[in-house]
């Protein structure tokens, strides 16, 4: 392992690549519908286990499948230090960067919403919940961050936090009168909260509150009441403490820190991270929800961040190997491409490998495993459209 101090500035960082593919993969693995599987095997812990890790979890607690959107959140921070160097090395204008971040933003929350306008939707759906249209309304910020010193990274962190924890704490909970059925939950919704932590419960809480009115402002074939999901705009607010939390790693990374120093830093802050929102959620200040993305969900998730960039950092750009991993590495030098993909032609996919390879071809292990043999056919048809625009060099950015 490297002592010494180590240039990454002008290196392509192939571990950040592969832990992108990686949370791609994760992703695409909902074609796998494990759940499925896992119905038709009640009694088999393995299965159960895998849908656990392969879905979200209801409200409280985490899931692997969780951890997606923070990486990519995260992984957008650990990038935006590496991008402001590379354009100011360009010659670029800090007027031409801030304009280009602007572009990004914007870019993002259009690119977030057209995809969620597809299923035969004669308008625009327009929903600010998905994973694109959080970084997007949270990147000016970051970049405005971006610029400033560590140490103003820390306090502005900390800062969104505690206001946006505080201001949902000081929020009134539900009256006697609440419509209930019409904000898509129940008073009796066996995942309610109760005493201080009821201030975070499924959409009676401030940030359903600001959506009733906020989605509104736009054309929707109906009224805006609830998202069934619990999902929320404002969740970009603490969805910006994740990409401030990757901000920092970036930061550490491109300091030149020798490998065991900065895998120190990776592995201390992991594990203060899921040490401080555990014990925000064990204490009942705060609960673990990932669908509101509470403060102590940024800090959790955030130290599973930390700890998988390490852990790829290590692997492949440590100890080199990278050919193991080069499957992952396909998929994220061009994971704007498989996150399209994965909304606009999957049902092409499937549709093409039923007609090249006929419509029982999954059943070779089963009925109980169609799904896992015809959703495994998907990801290795899509992960071959991006092998080949791999070859060619085809990358999409924004």
């Amino acid at each position: 392992m490297n002592e010494a101090p180590v240039n990454r500035t002008a290196l392509r960082l192939t571990s950040l690549d592969a832990y992108r593919g990686f949370v791609m993969l994760l992703i695409l693995g909902e074609m796998l519908n494990i759940d499925r599987i896992a119905r038709a095997f009640p009694t088999s812990a393995f299965w159960q286990f895998l849908a656990h890790e392969t879905d979200h979890v209801n409200w409280v607690g985490c899931s692997l499948h969780d951890l997606i959107q923070p990486s990519f959140s995260f992984l957008v921070g650990v990038a935006l230090p590496f991008s402001i160097a590379n354009r100011i090395a360009k010659g670029q204008s800090r007027w031409q960067i801030t304009r280009h971040a602007a572009w990004r933003s914007f870019l993002l929350i259009f690119l977030g919403i057209f995809l969620r306008s597809g299923g035969g939707r004669s308008q625009l759906n327009f929903t600010f919940e998905d994973t694109l249209t959080q970084i997007g309304l949270g990147y000016s910020f970051l970049f405005f961050i971006g610029f400033r010193t560590v140490k103003f990274q820390w306090c502005a962190l900390v800062t969104i936090l505690f206001i946006y924890w505080l201001a949902w704490a000081l929020y009134p909970l539900p009256g006697p009168d609440f419509d209930y059925a019409s904000a898509a939950t129940s008073a009796d919704w066996p995942h309610n909260l109760s005493g201080f932590a009821a201030h975070w419960n499924k959409n009676t809480n401030l940030g359903a509150a600001f959506d009733r009115w906020f989605m509104n402002l736009f054309a929707r074939p109906q009224p805006f009441t609830a998202n069934r999901g619990g999902y929320l705009t404002l969740s970009f607010i603490p969805t910006l403490g994740t990409m401030i939390l990757g901000l920092i790693a970036g930061g550490w990374l491109r300091a030149g820190l020798p490998d065991r120093k900065l895998l120190q830093r990776f592995l201390i802050a992991g594990v203060l991270g899921l040490v401080a929102g555990g014990l925000l959620h064990f204490a009942g200040i705060c609960p673990l929800v990932k669908r509101i993305w509470t403060p102590s969900w940024t800090l959790f998730s955030g130290g599973w961040c930390f700890l998988l960039l390490a852990a790829f950092y290590a692997a492949v750009d440590v100890w080199g190997f990278k050919k193991l991993t080069f499957p992952l590495t396909v998929v994220g030098m061009n994971s704007i491409a498989a996150y399209c993909f994965d909304h606009w032609i999957h049902g092409f996919v499937a549709n093409s490998l039923k007609a090249c390879l006929g419509a029982r071809w999954p059943l070779i292990l089963g009925s109980s495993l169609e799904p896992l043999v015809s959703g495994a056919g998907m990801i290795l048809g899509f992960w071959l459209i991006l092998y080949w625009m791999y070859r060619q060099k085809i990358f999409i950015r924004i």
